[in-house]
């Protein structure tokens, strides 16, 4: 994501080099969804790169190749899972939680394959699951079972909230082309481990993405008093406000929990770039 090309000259210095955008970004916000991952396992080089730009409080979510989760549907792709883990090992601290995203067929009669699959998973590293087939969200069995596969492993489940994009019909190209590929599933706010990870998507107007996430400042809210740490992550159709309207969600939360520290100062354009 720090790479979105309408971030540069509004929020990220002009003509920055790709190798400086994550140094940049992360002067914004403190966590950033590795989706780059999903499409191919990253050089060892490249990620170590991703290392030196952030300092080691930053948080990675790094979702694991398509081929594990799509196309090998987590069975027989060890080689695949061995060398993504060696990629990103030199993240180290930084690797928050890796993201088991599943494809909108995984369903019920799936869960002994994401078992067995968390089963051999190092535990060196935290994860995290989403999933997309409604029945688990519609079906209280369905969501019990896969409920106690994670916690046997002590993996997060981890929410995509849809629910204000599919509120009223599309106004944008942007958004009807959200509407033809993300999935349309009930909020879900109940958390499994100390490390709650949330995936929000709004609208292009600002103001109905704004009062979309009030029911997550409330939970969010709740997470902190209950000493969780959650990392939250927000996003539109078109992420063109993305990283102020992170900002905007962290201070409505800090607002209620007024211990929270504060986000990064965001870097001038004119601002040179300097080592953490």
């Amino acid at each position: 994501m720090w790479t979105h090309a309408r971030w540069q000259g509004r929020f990220l210095p002009a003509q920055l080099p790709a190798g400086d955008r994550l140094r940049a970004y992360a002067t914004w916000c403190d966590a950033v969804e590795g989706n780059t991952t999903f499409y191919a396992t990253p050089t060892r080089s490249t990620v170590e790169s991703w290392a030196r730009q952030t300092g080691p409080d930053f948080r990675f979510v790094v979702k694991l190749p398509k081929t594990i989760t799509h196309e090998r549907r987590l069975t027989g792709a060890e080689a695949e899972l061995r060398a993504f883990l060696e990629a990103v090992e030199p993240l180290g601290p930084r690797a928050h939680a890796l993201w088991v995203q599943l494809p909108g067929s995984f369903g019920p009669a799936d869960l002994g394959s994401l078992a067995a699959f968390l089963h051999r998973l190092p535990g060196s590293h935290r994860y995290a699951v989403e999933v997309r087939h409604r029945a688990f969200f519609e079906d209280d069995r369905a969501a019990g079972h896969l409920e106690q596969v994670l916690g046997a492993a002590g993996a997060e489940w981890v929410p995509f909230d849809t629910t204000v994009l599919f509120q009223s019909p599309p106004t944008s190209d942007a958004e009807r082309d959200a509407w033809t590929k993300k999935p349309r599933v009930p909020r879900r706010t109940r958390a499994l481990t100390a490390h709650p990870i949330v995936r929000y998507l709004g609208r292009d107007a600002t103001e109905r993405t704004v009062e979309g996430w009030r029911p997550w400042v409330a939970t969010v809210t709740r997470w902190l008093r209950e000493g969780r740490s959650p990392t939250v992550f927000i996003h539109t159709p078109d992420n063109a406000d993305a990283l102020t309207l992170a900002r905007r969600f962290h201070d409505d939360v800090r607002a209620a929990v007024p211990g929270l520290d504060p986000l990064p100062e965001p870097m001038a354009d004119d601002e040179p770039l300097t080592l953490f």
